[in-house]
C-alpha cells in the first residue's frame, strides 16, 4: 500500500485542475462505501485520469543512468524515482476519463462494498477473540479471589507452627499471634487490585461495543490490566494464586498481540 500511495501522490501532483475536479467527484461517490484511501486509489489508477508518457519516461531513465554512472554508483533505477520525474504523467482527456468511469463505476462500488463486508467479518472475529481473552482473565481473577481466604488460613497455621517451634513448649501469645496475622493479611491483601482489575475488564468490554477506532484505548487499558495482574502476583504468597496470576499474564499477552490488528 505504501507504493500505491506514493504513486497516487505523484499522479495527483502532476494532474492539472480540470481532471482534479473529476477526481474529487469520484472520491465523494466512493466514500459512501469505503474510505478515502480506496477512493483516491481507485480514481487515480482505475479511470485513467492520467496517461504515461513513455518517451519522457525513457528519457528520464536515461538521464538517471548517466547521473548514476558519473557518480560511480551501481544498481537498478527504482521505478518510483522515474515516476517522480516531470511530465512522465500527462493528463488524459476529461471526457474520456468520465466515460471510462461510467463503465467501471459498478465494479469499483462492488469491490468497495466487498472490502467493507470483509472488514466487518474480520472485526467480528477479532472482537470475539478479544472477548475470550478478557473472559479468561476474569476467570483467573475469580480463582485468585476464591483462594485468598484459604491463603490466610494456611498462613495463620504456618505462623502458629513456626512460633510454637521457637517457643519450644512455652504457651503461645494468641493476641500477639493475631496481630501478626492481621499484619500479614493487610500486606498480602489483593482486594483493591481485583476491584481495579474487574473495572478495567468492564471498560474493555464496553470499548469493544463502541464504534470507531478503539485500538489506542484498549492499549491503554491493557497496560492498566498488566499493572494490576503484576501486583496480584507479587502479593500472592500462595502457589495457587501465583499460578492464576501467571495464567492471567499469558492471556493478557495474547490480548495485546490481537490489538495490533485494530485501528
Amino acid at each position: 500500500m505504501t507504493h500505491v500511495r506514493e504513486v497516487y501522490e505523484m499522479v495527483t501532483h502532476q494532474t492539472p485542475p480540470k481532471p482534479e475536479a473529476l477526481e474529487r467527484q469520484r472520491k465523494r461517490q466512493l466514500r459512501t462505501t469505503r474510505n478515502r484511501k480506496l477512493g483516491a486509489f481507485a480514481v487515480a489508477a482505475a479511470i485513467g485520469l492520467v496517461a504515461v508518457n513513455a518517451g519522457r519516461a525513457r528519457e528520464a531513465a536515461a538521464r538517471l543512468r548517466e547521473l548514476q554512472a558519473a557518480a560511480g554508483l551501481s544498481g537498478e533505477i527504482p521505478l518510483e524515482l522515474i515516476l517522480r520525474q516531470p511530465d512522465v504523467f500527462v493528463p488524459s482527456d476529461a471526457e474520456v476519463a468520465s466515460g471510462q468511469w461510467a463503465e467501471i463505476e459498478p465494479l469499483v462500488a462492488e469491490a468497495a462494498q466487498q472490502c467493507r463486508e470483509a472488514r466487518l467479518r474480520e472485526g467480528m472475529v477479532l472482537t470475539q477473540e478479544l472477548q475470550d481473552r478478557l473472559a479468561a482473565i476474569a476467570q483467573g481473577a475469580e480463582r485468585v479471589a476464591a483462594q485468598a481466604p484459604m491463603r490466610l488460613l494456611h498462613e495463620r497455621e504456618r505462623l502458629r507452627q513456626t512460633v510454637a517451634k521457637l517457643l519450644d513448649g512455652h504457651p503461645v501469645d494468641e493476641q500477639r499471634l493475631a496481630q501478626e496475622i492481621a499484619f500479614l493479611a493487610e500486606r498480602h491483601d489483593v482486594t483493591e487490585e481485583l476491584v481495579r482489575l474487574n473495572a478495567h475488564l468492564d471498560a474493555c468490554r464496553e470499548t469493544l461495543r463502541t464504534d470507531g477506532p478503539i485500538g489506542k484505548r484498549l492499549g491503554f487499558l491493557a497496560q492498566e490490566l498488566g499493572r494490576e495482574v503484576n501486583t496480584v502476583g507479587s502479593k500472592a504468597n500462595d502457589a495457587a494464586m501465583q499460578h492464576a496470576a501467571v495464567a492471567m499474564k499469558g492471556e493478557l499477552e495474547r490480548f495485546r498481540e490481537q490489538l495490533e490488528n485494530l485501528a
